[in-house]
């Protein structure tokens, strides 16, 4: 079994950044996919950013261009820099690791992004 880990959530005003952080309790394959998803109360969940073996990176079109996604398979870690926020991004963060993008077989017990306007 894996634990993720997430932190480096917060608050925010409108058009901050924050980044942030998810690591491993031990080494996940670099092959297996790594992303982000988000919930906020009563909306359905959101994928937000996912990274998979060779690199390739997909974000939703509601973050694309504002949210980054990054690796580093040594300290078993990626990483969601989140720029330009906005107060719709308020949400509970998780992160997941799973053999394929979006079939999560791991996933973080969440952290809070709070963006006031």
């Amino acid at each position: 079994q894996v634990e993720l880990v997430e932190s480096g959530g917060g608050s925010v005003q409108a058009g901050g950044s924050l980044r942030l952080s998810c690591v491993a309790s031990r080494y996940i394959n670099s092959a297996w996919c790594f992303g982000w998803f988000r919930q906020a109360p009563g909306k359905e969940r959101e994928e937000v950013a996912e990274i998979d073996k060779n690199g390739f990176t997909a974000y939703s079109d509601s973050v694309k261009g504002r949210f980054t996604i990054s690796e580093d398979n040594a300290k078993n870690s990626w990483y969601l820099q989140m720029n330009s926020l906005k107060p719709e991004d308020t949400a509970k963060y998780y992160c997941a690791a799973g053999v394929y993008c979006r079939g999560w077989n791991y996933k973080g017990q969440g952290t809070q992004v709070t963006v006031s306007s």
